[in-house]
């Protein structure tokens, strides 16, 4: 008797809250001390800096590059056509809006003006509500559509459920602790709900909102359209990935300094595994194929935005500080340097998450 793969779907969120939970029962710990809210106690003592661990993860950083950076270089041929079939179209009015929202909220972030005091720690969203309108606006400069306009609908229910699928991540790190929150230590439980429920509604639009932009220059997108390809797509390949990660998911309530890294990583695996079971592609089933441009344009798309959290983050009244274990050196703005490698797969999980929304609420309309 077959069952239906679509049975599984129920457990997949179980299995991401439930885990490390369960890794931290297994521990001894006392799991009370995962459910402050506002999240403001500090309590895992993270391992000093280990050169080891540092040039292992640069390597790792670096090979990626340089994987992708030579099939970029290897066909240049190939990108000199596409660039002569771009038109140019104009810029919509809301562009205009994205900037002057960026403009005035980077000014009043890095600023302490007395007359904006009781909205200081409230900069947050303008500047990202005004990121993701202006990448719209020159997608549709450089193609007559975006993703604002092309998919109006599927780019409100983005902000949705982009909260949800943010405070999942806040979730995790109350087992790992990598980054924490300072100049929110005078809100309410309501006051710190509402302020990180907007703020957390941009992440998945702006991270889809600029892998469309990526999207429309031939350099980025062409020569990865037919590479080198992996094939992973055997569902006992998937299923052994995927039971990998869930072990290391629940690892992190046990030994966060060494499995910090599956905060990012598991669920990944765990998205695959719900696409698959849905009976959608995956970006495994496009390596398959010698396609990366699925991996390498949201993988790209989140350390662009990634950039711009940090930087805008470094001066603003309430912002994030991090702690992360073996890599605290070589700074950009707030982030160590290794730190970043993070948003690489944070990329895939917006995509997939994405996808999912569209299957599960759009039916691919549009």
């Amino acid at each position: 008797m077959k069952i239906d793969k679509r049975y599984f779907l129920p457990f997949l969120p179980v299995l991401l809250v439930g885990l490390p939970l369960a890794g931290a029962l297994a521990a001894g710990l006392p799991v009370h001390m995962y459910w402050e809210f506002p999240p403001l106690t500090r309590y895992v003592s993270h391992a000093p800096f280990s050169w080891i661990v540092f040039v292992l993860l640069l390597l790792l950083g670096l090979g990626t590059g340089l994987l992708f950076g030579v099939q970029l270089w290897r066909k240049r041929g190939s990108v000199e056509a596409a660039h002569k079939r771009v038109q140019r179209f104009g810029f919509p009015w809301w562009t205009i809006l994205g900037l002057l929202l960026v403009g005035a909220g980077w000014i009043v972030a890095w600023n302490r003006f007395p007359w904006f005091q009781p909205f200081q720690a409230h900069t947050f969203l303008p500047l990202w509500f005004g990121y993701i309108l202006v990448v719209n606006g020159l997608t549709f400069y450089r193609t007559g559509r975006c993703l604002l306009t092309r998919r109006f609908q599927f780019f409100l229910l983005l902000f949705v459920f982009s909260t949800l699928f943010w405070w999942f991540f806040e979730y995790l790190n109350r087992f790992v602790q990598n980054w924490y929150y300072v100049g929110v230590e005078d809100f309410s439980t309501t006051a710190y709900l509402i302020h990180a429920s907007l703020a957390f509604s941009t992440v998945l639009p702006a991270v889809l909102s600029t892998e469309e932009l990526l999207a429309t220059f031939p350099r980025l997108t062409t020569p990865l359209r037919s590479s080198f390809f992996l094939r992973i797509t055997r569902p006992i390949w998937i299923a052994a990935i995927a039971l990998l990660f869930c072990l290391g998911l629940a690892g992190i309530g046990i030994w966060p300094d060494y499995l910090f890294a599956a905060l990012w990583l598991s669920p990944v695996a765990l998205v695959v595994t719900a696409q698959h079971c849905l009976g959608q592609k995956t970006f495994f089933h496009s390596i398959g194929s010698g396609d990366w441009r699925p991996v390498w344009l949201p993988a790209l798309a989140a350390l662009c935005c990634g950039f711009f959290w940090e930087m805008w983050n470094v001066k603003s009244y309430a912002h994030w500080v991090y702690s992360i274990p073996f890599v605290e050196r070589f700074y950009i703005f707030e982030m160590p340097l290794l730190g970043y490698l993070g948003y690489l797969p944070f990329g895939l999980e917006c995509r997939g998450v994405a996808e999912l929304i569209d299957r599960l609420f759009m039916r691919n309309q549009g």
